[in-house]
């Protein structure tokens, strides 16, 4: 009876011990790079024990995590681009993500409206321009873009691409399908070349004289002037941030989901919270000169330079619901071709 009680005894210690250790680490799946994530993680285990164990791919993860089904290790879905963030949500792996600290800290338009997801950075989608070429304030809107004037003068990466596709909903949204078009269209007109390349090779081809106009995403200007091998072809185009003077410049996220059948709900629910504090938001900015979603949260000092700039308040759900008809629209127009 003795022998039985200890062996009771240790059973439950044993899997006291492993519940301990289960509820000291949470999971997350990521196609953000490991050294844009890995500080924030070290920070946070410092601050909480929690360990972070992180699996990195360039994609396929939200197939995996539907793979796995209620198996699946994932507690949190790490990415960029609403797009991208919003068919995991379609594909059906996603729970509802809910805290008051998420809600104090990150503004409704970056939140799902059914708690799906939650942005943690902010990346503006910016038109660059050639220094010697072009004159201060000669374009001012997505919407000069197509105009003739500029014809054999503008670098883009595929239309195809989901940076693109955002920006096109969003044309859809503000604009219409008709109107829309119509921009798409002379937008297409004036390519200087067939898309291709990603947004660097943009900022390149300006610098090259390829082109004298281009449309990228803002970060990749402070990771060519923080690389001593693309400094000199980012110091030959200045950052235009669009549309200051009426609704504001497109801007697209990096965020995170939880997942449906997360082990560790918990602790990732505190992972969130402690991405979207003060101290990480900071650090995001630093390290991939991104913006903080939280206001009031400071700028790295080269993201500051560029200048301050009113976003575009268009509700990203919006923008994620007008995916399909953008894609449509660019392959109707044969962008790419």
């Amino acid at each position: 009876m003795n022998l039985r009680k200890i062996i009771l005894g240790l059973a439950i210690a044993t899997v006291s011990c492993s519940v301990a250790q289960a509820a000291q680490e949470v999971n997350v799946y990521s196609l953000r790079q490991p050294f844009l994530i890995k500080p924030m993680f070290k920070k946070f285990t410092e601050e909480t024990g929690i360990r972070v164990n992180t699996l990195f791919s360039q994609s396929g993860l939200v197939e995996r995590v539907k793979h796995e089904g209620r198996n699946s290790p994932a507690d949190l879905l790490l990415t960029v681009d609403i797009g991208r963030i919003q068919d995991a949500v379609d594909a059906g792996v996603t729970q509802s993500l809910t805290s008051d600290v998420i809600e104090q800290n990150i503004p409704a338009q970056y939140r799902d409206k059914d708690a799906q997801w939650v942005g943690l950075t902010t990346r503006a989608r910016v038109i660059y321009t050639s220094l010697d070429r072009i004159e201060p304030g000669a374009i001012k809107t997505y919407e000069e873009l197509a105009d003739p004037k500029w014809k054999g003068r503008v670098c883009i990466r595929s239309g195809m691409h989901v940076y693109n596709i955002a920006l096109v909903a969003s044309m859809i949204a503000h604009h219409g399908p008709e109107k829309a078009k119509e921009w798409l269209t002379g937008l297409k007109d004036n390519l200087a070349r067939k898309p291709q390349g990603a947004d660097i090779d943009q900022i390149e081809a300006v610098s090259q004289g390829v082109c004298d106009v281009a449309i990228g995403n803002s970060y990749y200007y402070g990771k060519m002037l923080d690389d001593p091998n693309k400094a000199d072809a980012a110091k030959q185009v200045r950052i235009v941030f669009p549309n200051q003077d009426d609704r504001g410049t497109h801007v697209n996220i990096s965020g995170v989901a939880l997942m449906k059948n997360a082990p560790n709900r918990e602790n990732a629910i505190k992972l969130v919270e402690f991405l979207s504090g003060d101290e990480a938001q900071h650090m995001y900015a630093e390290v991939n000169f991104e913006y903080p979603v939280k206001p009031g949260v400071e700028w790295s000092e080269m993201v500051s330079s560029w200048g301050h700039f009113t976003a575009d308040e268009l509700p990203l759900n919006e923008v994620a619901s007008l995916r399909g008809d953008a894609i449509r629209m660019i392959d109707e127009v044969g962008f790419n071709e």
